[in-house]
């Protein structure tokens, strides 16, 4: 079974549901009621350890169920069938521990976290070992790293011209890439465009209509950044 219900002939879309709570949330993606209950932990870590740690914005805790649950999740319903993520610049676990929650009654199905910094690698941990999570912590760069997974993600990580640069080796070993992106998406492809031949798909975000979420296909760097 899918780990994302995908939506019938009339989508639901985030006016008709603002703001996204549990509820809305279970109606969006057909997730059980175990899942919904890790992520409603998952809220609580990230909330206690936001405390004293600079994870996310404080004020989108409460908006926690739209911002950081949907926003994540969406990223199944464009790859329904991967089973083997990377999330580079994991942080506070957005998309990858959502996507891991999601994910892991799923056979198979395992997410790499990749973050550099080894205090937000501490808060991944805890996380991961509190909701016995399918994933794999790596305190390092995301360049260093010899994986293969079928989708590189990756949100609020770098302006797309040095994610294009992380992701890369993702890429070469067979990787689609699927990036969240803010408002200032078309600026910053074009930025990459100077240093970067690819092609990129755009599609709109289903939890900030000023979002999208980026494929990127053929990379090939043209010079240095």
């Amino acid at each position: 079974m899918s780990a994302l219900k995908s939506v019938g002939a009339a989508p639901l879309v985030i006016e008709e549901l603002d703001p996204v709570d549990a509820a809305a949330f279970q109606r969006l993606t057909g997730c059980s009621e175990a899942q919904l209950a890790d992520l409603t932990r998952f809220q609580a870590l990230l909330a206690e350890w936001n405390e004293v740690m600079n994870l996310v914005g404080p004020a989108t805790i409460a908006t926690y169920w739209n911002r950081h649950a949907w926003d994540s999740a969406q990223l199944l319903k464009l790859a329904p069938e991967a089973k083997v993520w990377a999330d580079l610049g994991a942080g506070a676990g957005l998309p990858g521990v959502v996507l891991a929650i999601l994910l892991k009654d799923t056979p198979g199905a395992k997410v790499h976290l990749v973050e550099s910094m080894a205090k937000r690698c501490r808060f991944l941990r805890v996380a991961a070992d509190d909701l016995g999570l399918p994933v794999e912590i790596h305190n390092a760069r995301a360049e260093d790293l010899d994986l293969k997974v079928d989708v590189v993600t990756a949100r609020a990580c770098a302006p797309m011209v040095r994610l294009l640069g992380y992701a890369q080796p993702y890429l070469k070993r067979g990787a689609t890439a699927w990036f969240l992106k803010g408002q200032d998406v078309a600026s910053e492809l074009a930025e990459a465009a100077t240093y970067w031949k690819f092609e990129s798909d755009l599609r709109p975000s289903l939890s900030d209509p000023r979002g999208q979420i980026v494929q990127v296909k053929g990379l090939k760097s043209v010079r240095k950044v």
